[in-house]
């Protein structure tokens, strides 16, 4: 079965802590902080594999991680970096964020590998946090966490033109007679379930990509039927070639199903319009009335909105080089580049910084001692006898969790909290 689309869960890795040890060792009985960085968490990656045409694996493996990075240790040991997470897709899948829908990039062209997510940071041991004033730092950073989302992985084939019209019209037919592809080619009513890819030769190194997009049915736009499916395949195209079966042998009218098809187009992305567009009125082999030209009926229908059309039979290769030819010349004027869709989603907004490290202990009854970085810092700029800036210094011990961790260490009111020097009297 193929498939097109998939949604999947990635995490990259937590950064590993840091460590807290001190030096012990012969003749140094009291030496300083030695404890080591935790390691770097794995990224998630993704990466374009050729040798993929379709999302099928991610159908049945859901969610993807990357490994953490390792605790730090002792004597200044850096923790083990965490193992990166390689994911390999098909060239033209568009990554992006599930919840907005927002791209978060587009696996083509010369994208391809891209980091998605980063690992987290691993913590700075507690040899980081020796000053003058705290010689002996009993904290160590823990490490930051890893970014996780939920992701809709699409595959929109990477081709300069596409074949578009209802089932049944000879698409695939056309498509095997230009090019190398070999389409399932049967009198069905049922749509082509996954689009097919051929190269165009044209000779002296001239050419192009042409894909047979998956049949139509009205109300695509809303998801009817493969609905997105067909829709997704036609966006990275340059150039639209609208198949109908001019000889209406099984009773539709070509020039309703272009209306239609268009009509579906627009619904779905106005923008699809703006596309060069040339009508293939295929069969013509299969013509036996002689009151009416079927075709002149298409052209006088559409060549004054400036749509070419060309009456082709795909069976017989009857005006099948002229269309080419056209159609070649329309790419000349455009760029060779693939379509790439830009990137639309922030992913700074998932980086969430590690808090710096603090410790709360009991240092005997009634007396409790609070240290960190971060708090030797703060207290380094605010004024204490003040009201405001007392104010500012309990807002900050209430924010930042130390007020609900002396709580848990068993601090009552009345109690004594000791931070670099200064003590203060616990009340609620």
């Amino acid at each position: 079965m193929f498939a097109d689309s998939a949604k999947i869960f990635i995490k990259s890795g937590k950064g590993g802590d840091g460590h807290v040890s001190f030096r012990r060792e012969l003749y140094v009985p009291n030496g300083g902080p030695d404890g080591g960085d935790g390691g770097r968490g794995g990224d998630i990656i993704f990466m374009v594999d050729k040798g993929l045409n379709t999302l099928t694996d991610f159908r049945h493996v859901r969610k993807y991680a990357a490994t953490n990075g390792q605790e730090g240790g002792k004597r200044r040991c850096h923790g083990k970096d965490g193992q990166d997470l390689v994911i390999k897709v098909p060239e033209g899948t568009v990554i992006r964020e599930l919840e907005t829908g927002k791209i978060i990039a587009d696996m083509s062209g010369d994208n391809v590998r891209e980091t998605i997510l980063k690992g987290g940071r691993g913590g700075n041991g507690n040899m980081h946090y020796a000053t003058a004033t705290m010689q002996v730092p009993k904290y160590a950073q823990p490490g930051q966490d890893g970014q996780e989302l939920w992701v809709l992985l699409e595959l929109k084939v990477i081709a300069d033109v596409g074949l578009v019209g209802f089932p049944n019209v000879g698409k695939s037919t056309l498509l095997s007679r230009v090019s190398n592809a070999r389409p399932k080619i049967a009198n069905y009513h049922f749509t082509t379930l996954n689009p097919h890819l051929g190269v165009v030769d044209l000779g002296d190194q001239e050419g192009f990509v042409m894909a047979d997009i998956p049949g139509l049915i009205e109300g695509a736009s809303e998801g009817v039927g493969l609905g997105h499916a067909f829709l997704r395949h036609i966006e990275r195209t340059k150039v639209l070639i609208h198949v109908v079966d001019a000889a209406s042998t099984e009773g539709r009218n070509p020039v309703e199903d272009i209306r239609a098809i268009n009509g579906e187009l627009e619904r779905y992305d106005p923008a699809l319009l703006n596309k060069p567009q040339v009508i293939a009125a295929n069969k013509v082999d299969a013509l036996f009335s002689e009151d009416e030209d079927p075709v002149q009926r298409i052209r006088e229908a559409f060549e004054k909105t400036g749509i070419p059309v060309f009456a082709i039979s795909a069976v017989s290769g009857q005006g099948v080089r002229e269309l080419l030819y056209h159609v070649y010349g329309l790419l000349q004027k455009m760029d060779e580049a693939p379509t790439m869709f830009e990137p639309e989603f922030d992913r700074s907004s998932l980086i969430a910084e590690a808090p710096l490290p603090y410790t709360v202990e009991k240092l005997e009854d009634g007396i409790y001692g609070v240290e960190g970085p971060r708090i030797e810092k703060m207290l380094g700029y605010t004024n204490l006898d003040s009201e405001k800036g007392f104010e500012f210094f309990q807002n900050f011990l209430k924010k930042n969790g130390i007020l609900d961790d002396l709580e848990k260490a068993g601090i009552q009111e009345g109690d004594t909290v000791k931070i670099y020097g200064l003590e203060f009297d616990y009340y609620k």
